[in-house]
């Protein structure tokens, strides 16, 4: 809700540049789409590690900790 309100002001303010703005931005979401996806897979071969490095751990505790 606030883009949209920083975008109705800019659009006030300078009507060309929302506009362009406007117009760009599926084409910067596109070329960003892909460092998206690898954060996503990052994240979860970051998790994986955690896991398989935490489980002795777990398994030292016992069940009630689970």
């Amino acid at each position: 809700m606030a883009a949209f309100f920083l975008w109705i002001i800019l659009f006030i303010l300078c009507w060309p540049l929302a506009l362009l703005a406007l117009v760009i931005y599926p084409f910067v979401w596109l070329l960003l789409l892909p460092f998206r996806i690898l954060g996503i897979a990052v994240d979860g071969v970051l998790g994986l590690l955690s896991a398989l490095f935490l489980l002795p751990v777990r398994l030292l505790r016992g069940p009630r900790a689970i």
